[in-house]
């Protein structure tokens, strides 16, 4: 597996750990009432779940199993730029929630994601290609 989806699926296993224990926090004040504060997480809980577990996860695997052509996987920079700003918008959106900043600090964070996503594509885009029709492969031979 190239390094960079190592770098991915490791991220997404650790936002996978964090989204399931701020979740268990939220659980635990629903069923007991002494973590008030909790709530706060929310948000937190459901973005570092969908984006930083679901979309990165599927990013690094993306990186590992598009197909290659030549010795190059694309352009490796839009998809390490895209690992940043995923990572940064995730983690920048816990701290913007859990601060209680303005609004406009959140649209920044969740733009940083958007823009991971949209650089990803960039990188992914010229390594999809439609299979051979079996006329092509006829042909070819």
């Amino acid at each position: 597996m190239p390094k960079l989806s190592v770098w991915f699926v490791r991220s997404a296993l650790v936002h996978l750990m964090v989204g399931f224990t701020i979740g268990a926090l939220v659980l635990v004040q629903k069923g007991t009432g002494k973590l008030p504060w909790s709530w706060a997480l929310l948000g937190w809980h459901v973005d570092t779940l969908l984006v930083g577990w679901m979309t990165q996860l599927a990013m690094g695997i993306a990186y590992w199993i598009l197909p290659r052509f030549g010795t190059r996987r694309g352009k490796v920079g839009f998809a390490l730029a895209a690992w940043v700003a995923v990572n940064a918008g995730v983690l920048g959106s816990g701290v913007v929630l859990l601060a209680q900043a303005p609004t406009s600090w959140l649209a920044l964070t969740r733009g940083s994601e958007g823009l991971g996503v949209v650089l990803f594509a960039l990188h992914a885009w010229p390594r999809v290609k439609p299979a051979m029709t079996a006329e092509e492969r006829t042909s070819s031979s």
